[in-house]
């Protein structure tokens, strides 16, 4: 009688790789690119001012913030699978109340997408930092932009044809992703990472370890760079659209500007061996640069809108190259033994950016026209390229790493030589 046994695929589930992470991410793009343009127009369309709008994201900003902190903390408490897979459900659940339509199930539907996505965010950025090794997370970030490509391109365009055909449509393709995404999430069986810790538990509350991570400058200038560059996104898809229908442009060009932007995405991995060329250092002053010079000339030219928006639309196109390289510095400066906290901490700079943004634009705007909120995007980020100087000319290389009998090395141990990454 012949024994049965049971399939390799089954007994040993294989372990996550690039590809994996980049097609768990692409979905999670679908979930929100088809309704990161339709939540600015619900707001603004059920508040009427945007000043009133941009306190609303502001609040909400403060209850992502807070729930961002607690992840790691949960974690502990709760398995992270269960986590990530409660983040999942916010979106769909984020999603179908929004759909009503009233102004208190639009607040309500954006706080519970927020949360959504910085609880997904932690834990997903935990088992990238898990499964992926470090000279893989150049690869890994490109790979994941590019799985996204689609749902960012797409998403934005068809949410606002969508609402405009039938208001529920966008939520519903929306509720859709996240079930699927939340799916593929146990068919992978990241379970709850590769737990590596010190032989004395570190402190279950992630504040214990901003110490810590104020005392290391790269963790610090990395996180400052994702806050910037995220702020430039805030205001990109949030004050864009109300923009384009105060200038008269339509309700649907923001849309359209976004789905546009975002078919640069499809380019990424043609950056990353222009990347590969040049040092870390480089490539992020050069993100920074451009975007920033482009969008205070946005503000410059803000009376000739279609000219404003397309220095806006140009700028976004260096962000995506911030979206590949500058959350790098961060990344390679993460201890395993703290992926969780850091992650956690890493995390704060979208709830940061968006009560930033909000709290940056009532200022703004109580002095100058909404075009003042472009220029004040600019130059946070020519601010951060200029922080980005101070960065290792190194950092990134891949280590060589030579025995101790290799010249030029005369040390009783083997020696890394090269990059400081």
């Amino acid at each position: 009688m012949h024994e049965r046994r049971i399939p390799e695929w089954l007994r040993h589930a294989p372990t996550p790789g690039v590809r994996g992470f980049a097609v768990l991410n692409g979905i999670d793009s679908i979930a929100r690119g088809v309704l990161i343009s339709v939540f600015p127009l619900v707001m603004f369309r059920s508040l009427g001012d945007v000043a009133l709008v941009s306190s609303v994201y502001f609040v909400v900003g403060l209850m992502s913030l807070a729930t961002g902190l607690l992840v790691p903390w949960i974690t502990r408490l709760i398995p992270r699978r269960f986590v990530y897979s409660a983040g999942a459900t916010l979106y769909a659940t984020g999603a179908l109340t929004a759909m009503t339509g009233s102004p208190a199930a639009a607040v309500a539907g954006l706080a519970m997408t927020t949360m959504g996505t910085v609880t997904t965010f932690v834990c997903f950025n935990a088992y990238v930092l898990d499964y992926i090794a470090k000279f893989d997370l150049g690869r890994s970030e490109t790979s994941r932009m590019f799985y996204s490509a689609a749902g960012w391109t797409v998403g934005p365009l068809l949410g606002v044809t969508l609402h405009g055909l039938w208001a529920p449509a966008p939520f519903i393709v929306s509720i859709a992703a996240s079930l699927t995404m939340q799916g593929l999430f146990w068919w992978m069986r990241l379970g709850n990472g590769r737990l590596i810790v010190k032989s004395t538990a570190p402190p279950v509350n992630p504040l214990a370890f901003l110490p810590r991570f104020t005392a290391q400058p790269r963790l610090v200038a990395g996180w400052m760079f994702a806050v910037l560059r995220s702020c430039g996104w805030w205001v990109y898809i949030v004050y864009l659209p109300i923009f384009a229908i105060q200038s008269g442009l339509g309700d649907r060009l923001g849309g359209i500007m976004l789905s546009l932007t975002n078919c640069a995405l499809f380019l990424t991995p043609f950056m990353l061996p222009w990347m590969q060329r040049r040092t870390l250092r480089a490539v992020v002053r050069t993100g920074f640069a451009v975007s920033g010079l482009m969008f205070v000339s946005a503000a410059l030219v803000s009376g000739v809108p279609w000219l404003a928006v397309a220095c806006l639309m140009t700028g976004s196109f260096f962000m995506i190259l911030l979206d590949i390289s500058a959350g790098l510095p961060f990344l390679l400066a993460v201890k395993p033994s703290e992926r969780t906290e850091m992650s956690a901490i890493y995390s704060t700079y979208r709830d940061v950016s968006g009560i930033l943004t909000p709290g940056a634009a009532w200022v703004v705007l109580s002095v100058a026209p909404l075009a003042g909120i472009f220029a004040a995007a600019g130059v946070g980020l020519l601010v951060c390229w200029g922080v980005a100087g101070r960065l290792h000319p190194r950092l990134g290389r891949r280590r060589v790493v030579l025995p101790c009998n290799a010249a030029p090395c005369d040390c009783r141990a083997k020696c890394n030589v090269g990059g400081a990454g």
